[in-house]
C-alpha cells in the first residue's frame, strides 16, 4: 500500500481523527524530549509528588520550564500543523489529539475546541489550589523577578506550568473524549508519536479496534505497526500534506 491509497481512504471518509506526539513538532524546532538534546537527556525529571512536597524540586521543575519557555513561545507551526488545518477545513477533522504541550495547533489556525491536549499546555501556569491561570510569559517573568517557585496571587496555591508531570494524572474529560473520538472516526491519523506513552498510546488501537482504518506516519518503527493498515516513514511536513489533499487536487 501507499501514500496514495492513504489519501484515497482520508478523501472518501466523512471523519478523520487525528493523533500527534513530538515529531510533528521537531520539524519546528522544539527537540522531543526523548531526544539526545532533549529535555530529559540533560535534566532529572521532578515527579509531580516531588513537586508537592519539596520547595527545591518545585524550583528546579520551573528552572527547567523556564530554560525551555523562549524554544516552544518562539516556534512556529509547519507544514505538517497546516496539514490538519486543512483538513478542518474540508469538514473531515473529528478532533485533534495531542501529546504534545507547544500549542502549534491552536496558532495553526485549528478551533480550539477541537484540540484535546491529553498532557496539558506550557502556554499557562495553573494553581493547583484554586484552579486559576496566568500565561507562561507571565509566570517566567516572575520567575526572572525573583520568584524561582512562584504561587498563586489569589490564593497563594502552588502554581505549575499547565501540563502533565510524571507520576499526575491525565484529565479525564480530555482523555473521554479522546476516547470518544478514536471509537467514532472512519480513519485514526497517527502522526510523530513513538506510540508507547499509556494510556495516549492505546488510543489509535481503540480506534482500529472500532472499526477505523489506522494510518501511522513516523520516521521509525511504532509497537502499532503490524496492525496499521498503512505505515509511512517519511518527513512529515513533506508528506502530511500530500496526504489530506483533496482528492480532486493534484498531491
Amino acid at each position: 500500500m501507499d501514500l496514495q491509497q492513504g489519501r484515497r481512504w482520508i478523501g472518501e471518509s466523512r471523519s478523520v481523527t487525528g493523533f500527534t506526539g513530538a515529531g510533528i513538532s521537531t520539524e519546528s524546532g522544539i527537540p522531543d524530549f526523548r531526544s539526545p538534546n532533549g529535555v530529559w537527556a540533560r535534566n532529572r525529571t521532578v515527579y509531580f509528588q516531588e513537586f508537592l512536597d519539596n520547595e527545591a524540586d518545585r524550583i528546579e521543575y520551573w528552572r527547567q520550564k523556564v530554560e525551555s519557555w523562549p524554544a516552544i513561545r518562539d516556534a512556529a507551526p509547519n507544514a505538517g500543523h497546516l496539514a490538519f488545518a486543512e483538513l478542518a477545513r474540508q469538514g473531515k477533522l473529528l478532533a485533534m489529539i495531542t501529546q504534545n504541550i507547544d500549542g502549534l495547533h491552536q496558532r495553526s489556525g485549528l478551533d480550539s475546541e477541537l484540540i484535546l491536549e491529553l498532557h496539558g499546555t506550557t502556554a499557562e501556569a495553573a494553581c493547583l489550589g484554586c484552579g486559576r491561570r496566568i500565561p507562561m510569559d507571565e509566570a517566567v517573568e516572575r520567575v526572572g523577578k525573583g520568584e524561582p517557585a512562584p504561587r498563586c496571587t489569589h490564593c497563594a496555591g502552588l502554581l505549575k506550568p499547565a501540563t502533565v508531570s510524571f507520576g499526575q494524572s491525565l484529565p479525564l474529560e480530555v482523555l473521554d473524549r479522546s476516547q470518544r473520538a478514536a471509537r467514532s472516526c472512519e480513519v485514526f491519523l497517527a502522526v510523530g508519536s513513538s506510540l508507547v506513552v499509556e494510556p495516549a498510546a492505546s488510543l489509535p488501537l481503540l480506534a482500529k479496534q472500532s472499526g477505523a482504518r489506522l494510518i501511522i506516519l513516523n520516521r521509525t518503527e511504532t509497537p502499532l505497526d503490524s496492525i496499521a493498515d498503512l505505515v509511512i516513514r517519511d518527513e512529515i511536513g513533506h508528506t502530511l500534506p500530500q496526504l489530506v489533499a483533496p482528492l480532486g487536487e493534484r498531491a
